[in-house]
This record gives C-alpha cells, structure tokens and sequence, in this order.
C-alpha cells in the first residue's frame, strides 16, 4: 500500500517530483506462460525457451504488454491515494515505448514521476504519470510511458432554495 491518503493540495506539491519506486516484481517463466494463455500470445520468443534461446535474445522474453499491465500493481505501492478520492480509474496511456526486452528471470519495477495534475470536471483530477518500468542491473528501462490516472474526488453538493420555501426555514 502507498501509505495513507494526502489531501490533495499535498498532492499537488508532488508535481514534477519522484512519487516512488515499486518493489521489484519476478518474471519468471511461468507468469509468462500464464499470461501468453490469457491473451492468446504464443508466440515461441515467450513460451519456447529452446527456440527462443536461438534468437538474440538468448532466451524466452516477457511481452511487452505484460510489463505494461504490471504498472497498475507498481503504481498501488507508490502512489499516495488522495484523501476522500472515491476512486482512481486507469484513463490511458498518451505514449508508451517498449525499449528493451525482459528476459525471463530477470525482475521488474516502476518508478513513477507526477507530470501533471488537471481537473478535467468537478470532483476529476486528472493525474499524467511519466513512468519508466526498470529492469534489475540494467541501465535502459524495458519501457517508458506518460500515462494517465483520473481520481474522482465528491462532488459538492449545490441546494437550491427560495426564501418562501418551507423547507429552507
């Protein structure tokens, strides 16, 4: 867990700061395997580790979009929560980059960096993330994105009322 929640003009001084960095995630063969079952990916650079040790990788190599979707669990242990936010959605990606490959066995984390802070419509704040997913002893990140995050924070709750109405006395 990211710690407790910060109000959200705490949150706002985060802006151009270093939010975090993640724990380090495994990625080993069988999450690999597990994740070329659900989306269909078999391609043997993923799940053949003799054919693949053929290529230049050397070996099996961890899809792109594994890496990719492991940045929801990164961000969780990093980024504080804005107090009273009801929740926070996953709003995209503006970029993503996938600049080296991740080989099986090798370990993942994120490092998040708070671009910006918008509010889109009342009670929705629109957090850009530049984020790099790092490899363990490697200098190039296997990927950098600038991804977005909207909190939904209660909206006030605006009453009308007339000065003749019953209700208002």
């Amino acid at each position: 867990m990211a710690g407790p929640p910060i109000s959200l003009a705490r949150y706002r001084q985060l802006v151009g700061q270093q939010v975090g960095a993640s724990r380090w995630f495994l990625i080993d063969q069988p999450r690999i395997d597990r994740f070329a079952e659900v989306t269909e990916d078999v391609q043997f650079i993923h799940i053949d580790p003799a054919s693949a040790a053929k290529t230049p990788f050397g070996g099996t190599i961890a899809h792109g979009f594994l890496s990719l979707s492991l940045l929801s669990a990164m961000a969780a242990s990093v980024i504080p929560p804005v107090d009273g936010a009801e929740m926070a959605i996953n709003y995209g990606m503006n970029r993503v980059r996938f600049l080296k490959p991740v080989r099986s066995g090798r370990r993942l984390r994120g490092v998040f960096v708070l671009k910006d802070l918008q509010e889109r419509d009342p009670g929705q704040w629109q957090s850009t993330f530049n984020v790099e997913a790092k490899v363990e002893f490697e200098e190039t990140p296997a990927l950098v994105a600038e991804w977005l995050v909207l909190s939904i924070l209660p909206r006030p709750i605006m009453v009308a009322w007339s000065a003749g109405d019953p209700a208002a006395r």
